[in-house]
């Protein structure tokens, strides 16, 4: 458990002081910046060589950067942030999925792919919504369901609009 105070940065309260605390915070917050606009950046980008892969590669391992420094904070913080843990795992693991479909061309990969992808994001942002949306504007106005509903109501429809577009993808190449 930590054992010194808290600090508040950008009116967020970081639960301790100690270097390596904060140190895994800054890593943790810089990677899932990276993470989320990486992952924007690939569902707008062209279904095709080039862009959407680049993209959802910095996507992919700027995410397992979030879950490994997220795996030390929960651990630091729990039973605190087990819920935080949860999310993560599943953010993760849903992307790992998404992506080993597509690189191993999987039948009818774009049924795993797009899901597994589109679902790692929303547990993302779920994550970031649940333990920061009490201290941002507007969001903090917002009953605490509304964290962990919003980023997925907003996000399925899009998914399954991505999935019926893309079902026939698996019949033509499209790069790892």
């Amino acid at each position: 458990m930590l054992l010194l105070q808290g600090i508040t940065i950008g009116g967020i309260q970081v639960p301790s002081r100690e270097p390596q605390f904060i140190a895994t915070v800054a890593v943790h917050v810089v990677a899932g910046l990276v993470a989320t606009v990486a992952g924007a950046a690939t569902m707008l980008a062209p279904k095709a060589p080039g862009q959407h892969p680049r993209n959802g590669t910095l996507y992919f391992w700027a995410l397992a950067v979030v879950c490994i420094t997220m795996g030390v904070l929960a651990i630091l913080q729990w039973p605190a942030d087990n819920e935080l843990a949860a999310l993560g795992i599943l953010a993760f693991a849903s992307a790992f999925v998404g992506r080993y479909a597509r690189r191993h061309s999987w039948s009818r990969w774009p049924m795993m792919h797009i899901p597994g992808m589109s679902a790692s994001y929303v547990f993302l942002l779920t994550a970031f919504y649940v333990d920061n949306g009490p201290h941002l504007p507007v969001w903090r106005r917002l009953p605490t369901i509304a964290y962990w509903v919003l980023p997925a109501a907003m996000g399925l429809p899009l998914m399954i609009r991505a999935v019926w577009k893309y079902r026939n993808a698996d019949r033509a190449p499209i790069a790892s």
